[in-house]
C-alpha cells in the first residue's frame, strides 16, 4: 500500500475520529460515533481506500532536482 494521504488531511482524520469516539463514549450521539475508528485508522496508516479507488492523493511528493 503507497501512502495516499497527506499530513494536514492526517491530522484532521485524527481529530475528527478521536472526536467521534468520544461523543459515542459519553452518549452525546449514538452507536454511529463508533464509526470515528475509520478515518482514526485511515489517519494511522496513512492509507484511504477510496483515494486509491479514485486515484486521489493529499501526500506531497519531493520533485528531484
Amino acid at each position: 500500500m503507497t501512502k495516499n494521504v497527506g499530513g494536514i488531511d492526517r491530522i484532521l482524520r485524527a481529530v475528527v475520529g478521536l472526536v467521534l469516539i468520544a461523543l459515542a463514549a459519553t452518549g452525546t450521539v449514538g452507536w454511529w460515533g463508533y464509526l470515528g475508528f475509520i478515518p482514526l485508522a485511515t489517519a494511522a496508516m496513512g492509507w484511504c481506500p477510496p483515494y486509491a479507488l479514485f486515484g486521489w492523493n493529499t501526500c506531497s511528493t519531493r520533485k528531484p532536482g
